[in-house]
């Protein structure tokens, strides 16, 4: 293990980071698709390319549940030197290559095999979650100054199709995050089949958005493939594609639909779960607080982060987005999702589990002290909530902005 020594007026600070090989589980998680094309070409039956599915969704949860939680933060002297550290960003860049070699695989695994339509759908489902999965890496090196990470980040998202993201969530979701205008943070009473409705157009529109802003204030043709990167990244999904269904047929379609979908929904499952009726308050001259821990659902799960590139230590990335994952922190009293990601995710499929299990939570926080005025709720299920836990609230623009904003 490589120990990052720095001198400091408390004295010299030696750190070792315990987890720095085993976030090369992050670097080939992707290929967590292929497992399903292992494990059919070896056992000969088509069940077996369920098997991505139920690594994700079983076995996954069961190791965060008894694995616990890692609550170990890097002092905060020796960050500057964790993030200098080359070894993370390269874990990164050979994530990327990694969503592209699952993708095809599967791709290939479906145009060559005669499967049965649960299989290919199965196989849809699998190969979307694992390309759910790039932006996850997107995400990790769209936040960085450096052009080579954001150019890898640009490239990763055509894969699932998703090219405006970066865009969309660095000047999108990170500036109105925890507000009733956010289109990527769920309400208090909305369930993820509702919140993908309006997450899912609201972040293609907004992300075209903001392109379409960007360039014009560039002086730029916003149709400009030199000079769009929500096109360029569209054109490569399309390049890709139509590639695939020359080369394997108009199984490709379905295949591709599904895949697509799949990897979308992977994304709005995370911003489910993430913010789930969290909000942060106005101030007097309109404007909101700034974002700061409590405002994001955290997990310090071990496995699922091991496997995430700690995207589960979400209330520190929110409150300080470019900080690096290796070095993203634990904080104290905030709030917490009952498991990892994929845990929590099967909880919010089930809307009564969700609620049975996140709405006492939520009004429990510490901040929140049972105010609803301090929480995003849906509009429409408003007054039912209060009374149902019996919250305070005035009938102050602390309601009229929430109803007024959905």
């Amino acid at each position: 293990m490589k120990s990052v020594t720095v001198d400091s007026p408390a004295g010299t600070i030696t750190y070792t980071d315990r987890k720095r090989w085993l976030w090369i589980m992050s670097m080939v998680y992707p290929l967590i698709g292929v497992t399903g094309v292992i494990a059919h070409a070896w056992s000969e039956h088509e069940i077996g390319v369920a098997l991505p599915l139920l690594l994700a969704y079983t076995v996954i949860p069961f190791l965060d549940f008894a694995l616990g939680e890692d609550l170990n933060n890097p002092p905060e002297e020796v960050v500057s030197e964790l993030e200098a550290d080359e070894y993370y960003r390269r874990l990164l860049h050979i994530t990327a290559p990694l969503h592209f070699i699952s993708f095809f695989v599967a791709a290939w695994w479906v145009g060559t095999q005669s499967l049965s339509w649960w299989a290919m759908l199965i196989m849809a489902v699998s190969a979307g979650m694992a390309s759910g999965l790039a932006i996850n890496t997107a995400h990790e090196l769209g936040h960085k100054a450096n052009m080579f990470d954001r150019l890898i980040a640009k490239i990763v998202l055509a894969v699932p199709g998703y090219g405006h993201f970066c865009i969309e969530h660095n000047a999108g979701h990170h500036r109105q995050v925890a507000t009733p205008e956010d289109s990527a943070s769920s309400k208090m009473g909305e369930n993820i089949y509702a919140f993908a409705m309006r997450e899912i157009p609201g972040g293609f529109k907004r992300g075209w958005q903001l392109e379409k802003k960007r360039l014009q204030r560039r002086g730029v043709p916003v149709w400009s493939l030199q000079h769009n990167d929500v096109l360029q990244s569209y054109a490569m999904t399309a390049v890709m594609q139509i590639g695939l269904i020359i080369a394997f047929g108009w199984i490709m379609v379905p295949f591709l639909l599904i895949h697509n979908f799949e990897a979308w929904w992977q994304l709005t499952s995370a911003n489910y779960i993430e913010h789930y009726g969290l909000v942060r308050s106005k101030k007097d001259n309109g404007k909101y607080e700034h974002c700061q821990p409590h405002h994001s659902w955290n997990s310090n799960h071990i496995f699922s982060n091991l496997v995430l590139y700690h995207l589960e230590r979400h209330s520190d990335h929110h409150a300080h987005p470019t900080r690096h994952y290796q070095s993203l922190r634990h904080f104290e009293h905030l709030p917490t999702l009952p498991n990892g990601y994929f845990g929590s995710y099967m909880l919010a499929y089930i809307p009564p589990l969700w609620y049975h299990f996140m709405d006492p939570k939520l009004v429990d926080l510490k901040h929140v002290q049972r105010d609803a005025d301090k929480l995003n709720i849906l509009p429409a299920k408003r007054a039912a909530l209060i009374e149902r836990f019996k919250l305070k609230s005035g009938d102050s623009a602390g309601d009229t902005s929430v109803a007024a904003a959905a």
